[in-house]
């Protein structure tokens, strides 16, 4: 289930509140479907060809045909942090200040498992868990232009086309400005604009609504255009754009136990007896898997101009 209807079944408000926070700051976890998962991760077998199947006459046997299944691993990370706030605060201003601070947290975590999500890189950090980047190879890494150039919606298309079952379209705000833009310049009809259940505004593309990968906790660009280009030499100024399907067995995240309940877990530590301020523990044991060697496409190497066909 997504994380909206996870706060349906968690058993108290305030851990409802917060991961309804998490959802409310990034739309990737506002779509992405997570899995629960006992011990300390999960393990499982990536399709990368069906088996083969045709007709028979008869008294004739099938032709002896099998799938390829690679094996996976992905572990389990340890994701949270403490949320301070200060004695003296709460005296003056209330405890009302306290929920304050916490959703600020809150707010700074969704981004930062957010920007993992695209960019994280375990080589880099072993604490955190492979993300998009890194994962994409092969025939769904998909060259927009070599050297870098204006989107083209004839390769966009083709993005599409690499993924099995696609759902959302994740990119920057800048190049959703680009696309919008060129659906009225170009006349296309195939951008729509809706309304989430946050009241936020959703524009689609062919069908796929289309999610932002906005700024991270840190302030910096997730998709911004600043990746090389396709080539490695031409250009530092280009972005990409994911197609990804967030459906059972495809991408999804993983979520492990936290004294037994499954998901994110708030705990309030009270007043530390080392300093003045009151603590709340937040922990989630999270990952993400790609089940299946069609559950996404990167388009990469775009630069900030006007798409083309």
């Amino acid at each position: 289930m997504t994380l909206l209807e996870a706060v349906k079944l968690t058993p108290n408000v305030e851990t409802a509140t917060i991961i309804e926070e998490f959802a409310a700051n990034s739309d990737i976890l506002q779509a992405i479907q997570f899995e629960n998962v006992q011990g300390t991760g999960k393990h499982y077998n990536r399709e990368e060809s069906l088996p083969g199947v045709g007709f028979r006459g008869i008294n004739e046997g099938y032709e002896e045909s099998v799938g390829v299944l690679n094996p996976q691993s992905e572990a389990l990370k340890i994701f949270g942090g403490d949320l301070d706030v200060d004695k003296f605060l709460i005296d003056t201003q209330g405890e009302e200040v306290r929920d304050t601070h916490v959703m600020a947290k809150v707010k700074a975590l969704s981004l930062s498992w957010t920007r993992s999500f695209i960019k994280g890189d375990s080589r880099l950090d072993p604490r955190s868990f492979d993300g998009l980047q890194v994962r994409v190879t092969g025939s769904q890494l998909i060259s927009n232009n070599d050297a870098g150039g204006p989107l083209s919606l004839e390769k966009l298309d083709e993005a599409i086309d690499a993924v099995d079952n696609p759902t959302h379209l994740i990119m920057s705000k800048g190049q959703r400005r680009k696309l919008t833009m060129a659906a009225r310049n170009m006349s296309l009809h195939n951008i729509e604009f809706g309304v989430n259940q946050f009241g936020q505004q959703v524009a689609s593309y062919d069908g796929l609504p289309i999610l932002i990968a906005d700024y991270d906790n840190n302030g910096d660009q997730i998709l911004g255009f600043t990746e090389s280009s396709p080539d490695g030499a031409s250009s530092t100024e280009c972005t990409s754009i994911y197609v990804v399907s967030f459906a059972e067995q495809m991408l999804m995240g993983l979520q492990g136990y936290v004294g037994g309940v499954p998901g994110i877990s708030t705990r309030d530590l009270g007043e530390l007896e080392t300093k003045a301020v009151f603590r709340t523990r937040c922990d989630w044991y999270t990952a993400i898997a790609a089940y299946h060697g069609r559950s996404v496409a990167r388009l990469h190497g775009i630069t900030n101009a006007t798409p083309i066909a």
